[in-house]
């Protein structure tokens, strides 16, 4: 089960890691259902370029598709995305509790007159 859950979670941040693709995504955010032909429009690529780019997104499982007819259309799948917002949630926690403590240790200087106080010696002063 955890290997799965790896995979998932490399799929996911390979797919989100193109600029393009984070794009595509952020269109679809905004605009639900589209068709690939709509949302390849404002790209300065070719279809297929763009059809790459969603068969990335598809195999990460960040959307879905359907076909009505000749149009095939994309619809975002946020799902994926929840696993790596809890994966990045863990190192939020780590580096909020390490900035946290040396906030702390600043403040405990300033009170104390350490060097950090903000007064500066030397030329000038």
């Amino acid at each position: 089960m955890v290997k799965f859950q790896e995979a998932q979670l490399d799929r996911t941040f390979s797919a989100l890691s193109d600029p393009t693709r984070r794009a595509l995504l952020a269109r679809l955010e905004e605009q639900g259902t589209v068709s690939v032909s709509e949302l390849a429009q404002p790209f300065a690529m070719s279809l297929p370029a763009v059809m790459k780019h969603l068969d990335v997104l598809s195999q990460a499982g960040l959307i879905t598709r359907t076909k009505t007819g000749r149009t095939v259309s994309c619809r975002l799948n946020a799902d994926p995305m929840e696993e790596a917002m809890g994966w990045l949630a863990r190192y939020q926690r780590f580096w909020t509790q390490r900035l946290d403590a040396l906030e702390a240790m600043l403040n405990e200087r300033r009170r104390d007159g350490g060097p950090d106080d903000g007064s500066r010696g030397g030329a000038g002063a």
